[in-house]
């Protein structure tokens, strides 16, 4: 049946149905209700370099493993440049954005339907957008945050994957805006300093993706990534009817141990643990706590949160991983709040993850990490 938007809000619960009124002490009692479906499972990093020669490929028996596990959600995060028609051999100008390569869009839409052949709910991630990248080391014509021209492209963007999805539910895939959003004037520095968005600028841009995506179909679901690279909900956006998806990587002390795309140093690291002193600070499940209970407020309002990436590099201890991974889980299960791993092949992944203090289970020539994939299947 046909689901029109005031429905799908009301079922999908993407903005409140109504004010809440009630004292404090009946509004504290009161379950919490996320308003978006729990869905669990992988992000798949198949377009997410840039370079049409590099990547995983994912095919049907991935998608065949997942469903069979119990899993039904996967992100795909892109790098705009993949699709564009350009030489890449020079930096890209303002007018190569709108070259649009339908040979390579045609590839990500395979995807997407494979994945659908497997019941699988499908987030299409612009990772890297237009004017905007939480990674560095490449050359964009102009700023996301700043720029008319940026923002004017990358609702050329939305608008364009919204038509090819037109007639596809708000049930089976949704559009994540850009990944981490953060302000960082020194795009070519990985490690300089970052900073939030500014709620208003935030809003603007938001809104007007949104509004691009919803020409084409009212009721399409559109997750907005939280602030200062994904970490803090944006209030600003709450009664814009668009979800909001959080990470689960906190602290990164422990989920990006030694990674060298986090850390300027990877050799003088304190070592992880879980609970425990690490450095000067003491890491529990009540500092997960305190770190997710922003997110389990604006749920409160009415706002649908996923956690649209999560996980731990594989240089962290296992035991230290799973401990802490634990806790993770128990506090977005308890919201209510479904997750998706960074990759399902790969270094955080669930297969050949690369750990070297891990009993692998030979899973079809591939090596399964069976503990991390109970924990989750537990959740």
């Amino acid at each position: 049946m046909a689901m029109n938007r005031k429905s799908f809000i009301k079922k999908a619960g993407l903005i409140t149905a109504g004010a809440c009124i009630a004292d404090k002490y009946s509004f504290a009692a009161a379950p919490l209700k996320n308003n978006l479906p729990r869905w669990k499972g992988f992000n798949l990093l198949d377009f997410f370099s840039p370079d049409p020669r590099s990547g995983p490929v994912t095919v049907e028996e991935h998608f065949k493993w997942m469903r069979d596990w119990g899993f039904d959600f996967v992100r795909i995060p892109i790098a705009y440049p993949r699709y564009l028609d350009i030489d890449r051999s020079k930096d890209i100008l303002p007018a190569d954005v709108y070259r649009i390569s339908t040979a390579a869009t045609d590839k990500i839409e395979a995807l997407v339907a494979m994945a659908h052949r497997y019941n699988m709910h499908v987030s299409l991630n612009l990772h890297r957008a237009p004017g905007y990248c939480v990674n560095a080391g490449f050359h964009e014509p102009y700023n996301l945050w700043k720029d008319e021209a940026a923002q004017q492209a990358f609702y050329f963007h939305w608008n364009m994957w919204a038509k090819k999805y037109k007639n596809t539910a708000a049930t089976k895939i949704s559009f994540d805006l850009v990944n981490e959003p953060s302000m960082r004037e020194d795009m070519n520095d990985q490690h300089s300093q970052r900073s939030s968005v500014p709620g208003d600028v935030y809003r603007k841009v938001a809104k007007g993706a949104a509004e691009a995506i919803r020409r084409e179909n009212a009721n399409h679901l559109v997750m907005a990534d939280g602030n200062d690279t994904g970490s803090k909900p944006i209030p600003e956006i709450a009664d814009l009817s668009i979800g909001q998806s959080c990470r689960g990587y906190h602290p990164g002390t422990i989920s990006h141990y030694k990674a060298p795309w986090a850390n300027k140093e990877v050799n003088n690291l304190p070592e992880p643990k879980w609970p425990g002193q690490v450095g000067d600070k003491y890491l529990s499940k009540e500092m997960l706590e305190s770190f997710y209970q922003p997110w389990k407020d604006i749920m409160q309002k009415g706002v649908g949160v996923h956690c649209g990436e999560a996980g731990c590099w594989n240089k962290t201890p296992h035991t230290v991983f799973l401990a802490w991974f634990t806790d993770v889980l128990d506090i977005l299960g308890s919201a209510g709040i479904g997750f998706a791993i960074w990759n399902f092949i790969g270094d955080f992944g669930v297969l050949d993850s690369g750990r070297a203090d891990v009993v692998y289970e030979d899973w079809y020539g591939h090596k399964l990490d069976r503990q991390f994939l109970d924990l989750m299947r537990k959740q």
